[in-house]
């Protein structure tokens, strides 16, 4: 697995930082009566997508993604023990559940590793806290921790942000008038496709890369997304799964053609329907510009011809709809996860 990383670097910080926490995790499962297997494979596992990809945003949701093609694809896992080790990956920031113990543990063994590993160790005050506790456990006595630590702030807030479309449109236009090329010698399309840890992403997204261009663009603009929603059936290397998302409770972001009350602008989302294929939701692309008869529009992979482009199409043409995300949108997931 740890092979998969192509810097010899990343793959040394991997193998310290997450065979340290598979271990600890093995261990607190010994002491605890509980499954070691599961428990250090969870831990070998939990971080996998940062060191796969570079990517720090949303670790527990992108590295259970990862994870659950890696556990599938090994066939030696029931769908119990898939489903065990997973949550634990994915939940491994969630200091608001506290009811598993396999999750419990991954997020002792992060804890544990971090201080162990690191002179200067940045812990939340919640996890000093965690920590304390844990030392406790383990019969180790000391000072209080807090004086120790570094705290890091409990949580970034983000400020209300009435630009994040104005910046997609924008980012989607110098972009797409570069005529990127979709082919693995091109630094701007390697660019496009590093959020997916596929090993042979090029051949997955190879004259089908309107999505993934989209969410490159989006994350460039602000709005953060994991690479896949929970749940959802689909990745956002698909069109699928924007049309899947944009319809949740938690979002209301699509808006059908021709919908009442609705004109489409610049930095929506569209969505075209059979346009290229007789398959539904077949493409998409990030408006630029509306006239009464055309939009203007920035697009990945045109026509499926493998280049990137800003030309018109017909308003009146094989389009479902248009997504409108909010400016102050961001990402959270309350809910239960299970992605089987």
């Amino acid at each position: 697995m740890l092979f998969s990383i192509e810097s010899m670097v990343k793959r040394q910080e991997a193998a310290v930082y997450l065979y340290g926490v598979s271990t600890f995790s093995s261990m607190l499962a010994m002491k605890r009566g509980h499954n070691q297997e599961l428990a250090a494979i969870a831990g070998l596992l939990h971080d996998y997508y940062f060191f796969k990809t570079g990517i720090v945003e949303f670790p527990g949701p992108n590295s259970a993604e990862t994870a659950r093609v890696i556990l599938r694809d090994t066939g030696m896992f029931t769908k119990e023990e898939q489903l065990t080790v997973l949550r634990s990956i994915f939940y491994q920031q969630d200091n608001s559940r506290s009811y598993d113990p396999y999750e419990e543990m991954i997020k002792d063994a992060i804890t544990l590793q971090l201080y162990f590993q690191s002179t200067v160790c940045k812990l939340s005050r919640t996890d000093v806290k965690r920590l304390e506790k844990l030392l406790s456990e383990l019969g180790f006595l000391g000072e209080s921790l807090e004086e120790m630590m570094i705290l890091a702030d409990e949580e970034t807030r983000s400020r209300p942000n009435d630009e994040k479309r104005r910046k997609l449109a924008d980012i989607a236009e110098m972009l797409a008038g570069e005529e990127i090329v979709g082919v693995p010698g091109d630094k701007r399309y390697q660019e496009i496709c590093k959020y997916w840890p596929d090993p042979n992403i090029y051949t997955v997204l190879r004259n089908s890369w309107c999505a993934s261009f989209v969410y490159h663009v989006c994350r460039l603009a602000g709005f953060l997304l994991p690479i896949r929603y929970p749940n959802a059936i689909h990745r956002f290397a698909g069109v699928g799964a924007w049309l899947e998302w944009s319809q949740l409770p938690e979002t209301g972001f699509f808006h059908r053609d021709e919908q009442a009350g609705f004109t489409p602008q610049r930095g929506d989302i569209v969505i075209y329907d059979k346009l290229l294929s007789d398959r539904a939701h077949d493409h998409i692309g990030i408006v630029l510009a509306v006239t009464e008869k055309e939009i203007l529009v920035a697009e990945g992979n045109r026509d499926n011809a493998n280049y990137s482009s800003i030309f018109y199409r017909d308003r009146r043409h094989c389009i479902l709809g248009y997504i409108r995300i909010d400016n102050n949108y961001q990402y959270r997931f309350s809910g239960d996860y299970n992605p089987f």
